[in-house]
């Protein structure tokens, strides 16, 4: 009898295992209408501050990391939004001309001036914000690009890192801030091709519309021209 009930409780948690384990899928479609990009919803419980200024070495200009301050929930061995003792005050790092962190937004300010001109005026959570330090030399404009998430695409009430990520380019100061990956594919990757002058980046497409990005889905393959003004996203197929 003892030996039974063993079973039956490591049973239960292999299946309790199993369902936490289980992911998300990055994108809930509603069956009743159109597929349409969902804003996140406002959370009115947020504590925004801005860690100190970023200057990146043959720039113009001082950036403010702006994000939400960051509770370690010591008993669920994670971050969370909810007030406790191990607060952390830092919410971003710097490291070879790219700000990494789960950012809201960016500010830019020129040295030399106390104006700040902010990047996004949507919600945004800002995963990356690389300078593309090897590109002024063949374009006219120093250029920053940035990984993100800007909607809410599995409906769970919040922008987080579950949600699909994007692929945006904007100048040094924060202006002609544009999307470069397609609403509702997955940014898979992007690099800075010197010598072409141009950015080229992979998306996943969920062609079977099941919610995950997998090897039934298709890939596609972008680049823009960075001398060129209005960043035209262009199509090639290398396969």
């Amino acid at each position: 009898m003892k030996t039974s009930y063993i079973l039956l409780i490591a049973l239960a948690t292999m299946v309790v295992s199993c369902k936490e384990e289980k992911e998300t899928p990055k994108v809930i479609y509603d069956s009743t209408k159109s597929v349409k990009p969902e804003p996140p919803k406002v959370d009115t419980t947020r504590v925004v501050i801005a860690d100190l200024p970023i200057e990146i070495s043959g720039t113009n200009y001082l950036i403010h990391p702006i994000g939400d301050i960051r509770v370690y929930d010591a008993a669920r061995n994670r971050y969370s939004g909810n007030s406790g003792r191990n607060v952390s005050y830092t919410i971003s790092n710097y490291n070879e001309f790219e700000i990494t962190g789960y950012l809201s937004n960016l500010k830019f300010q020129p040295i030399g001036s106390d104006s700040l001109h902010v990047l996004s005026s949507k919600p945004v959570l800002i995963q990356t914000a690389t300078f593309l330090r090897q590109a002024p030399a063949k374009s006219s404009q120093q250029l920053m690009v940035y990984t993100l998430a800007d909607m809410d695409t599995n409906k769970d009430g919040r922008l987080d890192e579950n949600d699909i990520k994007s692929l945006y380019i904007s100048t040094i100061s924060g202006d002609k801030f544009t999307k470069l990956s397609v609403d509702f594919e997955e940014l898979v990757d992007w690099q800075l091709a010197v010598n072409s002058n141009r950015v080229y980046f992979r998306t996943i497409e969920d062609t079977n519309k099941n919610g995950e990005f997998d090897k039934d889905d298709v890939v596609h393959y972008h680049y823009i021209d960075l001398a060129d003004a209005d960043w035209t996203v262009k199509s090639y197929k290398p396969v």
